[in-house]
């Protein structure tokens, strides 16, 4: 009886966020930039509630996860697989933004004066870009609390995610090395500690239709449709390179290396890939990731408490794809032809700092100032694409979210894990 109140519940949830997607859209372009800021407060108010339980939930999660895997080795194992995927699917999305910026060339000088920009002055690049060796710094936060906090003059920064998962490792491993008695007893509070930031996540989550449909609605009034004709070329290579990646790489992985019908996992995890899209960040999802993943794809916790606090800030395939993207974009604007070793270059830096990215709205946009130094281009060539960032940023927030959702389906299988298809099927279509 419990399980098909859940399946139930979770088809009601689905459709709810579904209706609030396509009802917000009229409503922003009606109501305008006034009348979508009346409701934006709910939007606001539901991301609150998420960031209150996102911290807890991923130190309780991957402490829990460590010490549900048994031993050190089997942590080390379960992360080499977790990272491994990781990096390749990265690779492949970044690989899909290089062909088809160079395919469709969208840069246009005159979009360069059209954003008040001048000419390239590689002297002026900023030197504030947090470099290679600052990001595997944060690796080690000095304080961990101070690392779970947000910071209160820039409070949309977000606490450490990256600092905060490798204490949280550390912790669990170091769990792991103590006599069987007390490693039990120590595990089974958090296990016991994760499952009630669970219960509240559920909570929250209940509130989730009121705010995709108050935070899309927010978006549609305020930015409207006109700004993005300038930039539509631009636009377009970037959704298609995104649709390659979510629609053909990311599937066949899910069928071969995680044995899963695409369509049927993508219509269980629809309900986070919503959240992402509306909020435009993957720690905002990742409450509602877990929940999917454990109940809908019936993925143990064990790998779920993982991987997917893990992927929402090392796994950003659609950040890393953006960030090529992008920058190739922007030195075509300025009439800068990159070769094939500078372009390898945005290659790999992409990939460096789409880990390094926060899973925050904009981090991607932040972080951009690196690629854009490793190849000589200024800082100011970002304003050339500020004013369709936001809605690209939650569509590669989603692919994000969608690619850390099979990241965890696939672990799960290569650790022996059965897929259980009736769970899931009967969770996705509301049978039984």
């Amino acid at each position: 009886m419990d399980a098909r109140r859940t399946q139930a519940w979770y088809l009601k949830l689905h459709w709810q966020i579904l209706a609030a997607m396509v009802l917000a859209v009229p409503f922003g372009l009606l109501a305008g930039r006034e009348g979508a800021g009346a409701v934006s407060w709910m939007g606001e108010l539901f991301l609150r509630l998420l960031k209150m339980v996102v911290v807890p939930l991923i130190l309780f999660s991957i402490i829990s996860g460590v010490t549900g895997v048994g031993s050190i080795k089997g942590v080390g194992r379960l992360g080499l697989k977790t990272v491994i995927y990781y990096l390749l699917t990265s690779a492949a999305a970044i690989l899909a933004g290089l062909v088809m910026v160079n395919l469709i060339h969208p840069g246009d000088p005159g979009l360069v004066h059209l954003a008040g920009l001048g000419a390239p002055h590689p002297g002026e690049i900023a030197s504030s870009a947090p470099s290679l060796h600052d990001l595997l710094l944060r690796l080690v936060p000095e304080n961990p609390v101070e690392a779970m906090v947000y910071t209160a003059d820039d409070p949309r920064r977000g606490p450490d995610i990256l600092g905060m998962i490798f204490f949280s490792l550390l912790f669990g491993a170091c769990i792991l090395a103590l006599p069987d008695e007390r490693r039990r007893r120590v595990g089974g509070m958090f296990d016991s500690l994760f499952e009630v930031m669970m219960k509240m996540t559920g909570w929250v989550i209940r509130l989730a239709p009121l705010g995709v449909f108050a935070l899309l609605a927010d978006v549609i009034g305020t930015t409207g449709f006109d700004t993005f004709s300038a930039l539509g070329m631009y636009m377009l290579t970037v959704l298609l390179a995104l649709a390659i990646h979510a629609g053909i790489t990311l599937p066949l992985v899910c069928l071969l290396l995680a044995r899963r019908n695409p369509l049927r996992f993508a219509r269980v995890m629809s309900p986070a890939l919503a959240t992402a899209f509306s909020a435009a960040s993957s720690n905002a999802a990742l409450p509602l990731t877990m929940e999917c993943a454990q109940k809908g794809a019936a993925v143990s916790n064990r790998v779920t408490s993982f991987v997917l606090p893990l992927g929402a800030t090392i796994n950003m395939d659609g950040t890393a794809l953006y960030e090529c993207v992008a920058v190739i974009f922007i030195a075509q604007c300025y009439g800068v032809q990159l070769g094939f070793t500078q372009q390898l270059v945005v290659m790999l830096t992409a990939l460096l700092a789409s880990i390094g990215a926060a899973g925050i709205p904009h981090a991607g946009l932040v972080m951009m100032g690196i690629v854009l130094g490793a190849v000589g281009l200024p800082l100011e060539g970002i304003g050339v694409i500020l004013a369709v960032d936001r809605v690209l940023d939650m569509c590669r927030t989603t692919v994000n979210v969608f690619s850390d959702s099979i990241g965890a389906a696939c672990v799960a299988r290569l650790e022996g894990e059965p897929v259980d298809w009736p769970r899931a099927s009967a969770h996705a279509s509301g049978e039984g």
